[in-house]
């Protein structure tokens, strides 16, 4: 058997679908669990202080997952201009998505969210030159509509309301700029790699807050600011895992089960319950994501079919 052969069947053995699909909806609990625990901890911690936490207690899981994926050398680089790029747009994503869930409820940011994806159209046109059709264009004039939806009624609500609406977007718009970069770097740098370097950076960033006052935390608010990093932390192990047995385009739907744990977790938890334009919006906003994916998959497979055979 050549060695090609030999990759193709590897490969193949390690696919399971149902296993990918398993991790990456564990993967979107833990992240849900997370944020909830920054939304209890809102009125309690700074910002910064639970940036910090996430990322320190984060950074152990990272590098169980460099140790099991292949070696401890995975986490040594020569591109960190790169890393710095990636990583501060990340930062500063997070620090607005913190802020966000602590002033929303779950439901409401998790949905304004997932406006990241039509983000990364917007900014793969004019940073990278991709040519965008009018699908893709379609499906980001009504992704934008649906968060229109969404944020709408938070004009009769607390200004504070309006204020985490504008980090949950501001959050997904730098993620989506994190993306274009995680693109641009992908090709040479290993994702347990790129994400040490993130939580490094993050957590950094994190301390540049310590003269604006961080809080002794009591002892169920160091229990959950450690719930906070752990289920962070293995929220990351469980997203590598899903990407090891499946294909990202097939596990790109389940992202959206984010939004059953956020309603989950913001009912039992909060008392929480979503008004009906968050429904509709978050619903728009999903079929606006789906169709992007559809058409990137699409585009992929026309490209393959139409390469020369080699």
């Amino acid at each position: 058997m050549s060695s090609a052969q030999d990759t193709k069947s590897l490969s193949a053995s390690r696919e399971r679908p149902l296993l990918g699909a398993f991790c990456k909806i564990m993967a979107m609990f833990c992240f849900a669990l997370m944020f909830a625990s920054i939304r209890w901890l809102g009125p309690h911690i700074p910002i910064g202080e639970m940036v910090f936490f996430r990322t320190m207690l984060g950074l152990p899981v990272i590098v169980l997952v460099a140790y099991l994926s292949g070696g401890l050398h995975l986490l040594a680089t020569k591109r960190i201009d790169s890393h710095a790029l990636r990583s501060i747009a990340g930062a500063i994503s997070m620090f607005c998505n913190f802020t966000a869930y602590t002033l929303l409820p779950l439901a409401d940011a998790t949905a304004i969210g997932f406006a990241a994806p039509l983000f990364v159209v917007v900014l793969a046109a004019t940073m990278l030159n991709e040519r965008v059709h009018i699908y893709r264009w379609s499906a980001v004039v009504i992704g934008f509509l649906g968060v229109l939806v969404i944020i709408g009624p938070e004009a009769q609500m607390p200004r504070s309301a309006v204020f985490g609406a504008m980090f949950a977007l501001a959050g997904a718009a730098l993620a989506a700029l994190a993306m274009i970069f995680l693109r641009r770097m992908s090709s040479h740098e290993h994702s347990t790699t790129i994400a040490f370097y993130f939580m490094l950076t993050s957590g950094a960033v994190s301390l540049i807050t310590v003269p604006w006052g961080w809080n002794l935390p009591t002892g169920p608010e160091a229990l959950i600011l450690i719930i906070t990093g752990l289920s962070g932390g293995i929220g990351q192990l469980f997203l590598s895992f899903s990407y090891r047995y499946s294909e990202a385009s097939m596990l790109a739907p389940f992202d959206y089960t984010a939004m059953i744990w956020a309603v989950s977790l913001g009912y039992f938890v909060f008392g929480e319950l979503p008004m009906p334009q968050v429904w509709l919006g978050a619903a728009i906003v999903v079929a606006a994501g789906l169709l992007i994916l559809w058409r990137e998959r699409r585009l992929s497979r026309d490209r393959v079919l139409s390469s020369p055979a080699l």
